[in-house]
């Protein structure tokens, strides 16, 4: 029987045979936490020279700092060896195209017919400002240590560069 997932299991398969991360251990060897965006042009081992074990990596669409980003920052930090928070959102990201998340609705209610206004997408065009108001969030979690380093820095998906912008 045929099914939509064939390819990435046949694909595991082979990953399999050739599987080199047994004992790795759970904690973030290099200490980093990254926060990114689900946006596939997006390699966060590659792009930031980690390998496997070194980050504990967070995606979502558009980078954003959710509840459930802070919830998981927090277990990061006492649980898995964080002590250091990038938030490393991307040049031409969806989430930073469009107006408002009343735009992101509204397409996808026009096109598929699905009210998904129960939910919040977090959109903002101003890419820069929602960056610092996330770091701000970080910052100031009471349930997150005060010397936790945080920075912010924007991935460009057409030269691979990261350019801090907040330190």
């Amino acid at each position: 029987m045929s099914t939509a997932f064939d390819d990435v299991l046949a694909a595991n398969e082979k990953y399999v045979r050739s599987f080199g991360l047994a004992g790795l251990q759970p904690v973030a060897a290099r200490g980093l936490a990254l926060v990114t965006c689900m946006d596939s042009r997006i390699e966060p081992l590659d792009m930031l020279g980690l390998k496997p074990g070194d980050a504990k990596i967070l995606r979502n669409a558009g980078a954003r700092v959710t509840d459930d980003t802070l919830r998981t920052l927090v277990l990061a930090v006492y649980l898995l060896g964080v002590n250091r928070v990038m938030v490393l959102p991307h040049t031409r990201c969806k989430m930073a195209s469009v107006a408002s998340d009343d735009e992101v609705h509204d397409l996808i209610a026009a096109k598929y017919g699905v009210d998904t206004r129960s939910l919040e997408f977090h959109t903002d065009r101003d890419q820069i400002g929602a960056l610092f108001h996330d770091l701000e969030r970080i910052r100031h979690h009471p349930l997150l240590p005060n010397d936790l380093a945080v920075m912010g820095a924007l991935y460009d998906v057409d030269s691979g560069r990261v350019t801090p912008l907040d330190l």
